[in-house]
């Protein structure tokens, strides 16, 4: 007998909501390209296991030189973010942090303005608190077209 949680579960390989328990399993990087990378949030379904008023998680995917060249001002949630792989660098107000490792992580406050630089082909891991609905910025490239951006 095999006593693993783990080898009861099923695959993440196969996506979507199980009605009878509330369990979803999925892979980041194609759940993410339908909300602009975003897996959790207020914008979710009420009915999916994915919808959260208190957080938000991305799994942001950004090819070497996408930025935010408009800096996020006025935000109203804190936030984590952890580089899974390649270099990201966050622009804070006199200061710079760049994540250079996998594993390396910054934390900033609500109302800190921020911008960002993916300095190589990046993946980040971001979760935000609250879930604020109807609050998004622009994308990198303007006006908002999802959820809402790091």
């Amino acid at each position: 007998m095999n006593d693993d949680p783990a080898s009861t579960s099923s695959s993440a390989s196969s996506s979507g909501p199980s009605a009878a328990d509330s369990v979803y399993t999925g892979k980041a990087a194609p759940d993410a390209a339908t909300d602009r990378g975003w897996l959790l949030g207020h914008f979710k379904d009420p009915a999916d296991p994915r919808h959260s008023k208190d957080v938000e998680i991305k799994w942001g995917v950004h090819p070497k030189g996408e930025e935010r060249a408009q800096w996020v001002r006025g935000e109203e949630r804190t936030a984590l973010q952890v580089l899974i792989s390649g270099r990201f660098r966050l622009e804070f107000p006199g200061r710079t942090v760049v994540l250079a490792e996998q594993g390396d992580y910054v934390v900033w406050g609500r109302g800190v303005d921020h911008s960002w630089y993916a300095e190589e082909d990046a993946v980040v891991l971001t979760v935000r608190w609250p879930s604020v609905p109807g609050y998004r910025a622009d994308g990198p490239d303007g006006p908002p077209n999802g959820p809402s951006e790091e």
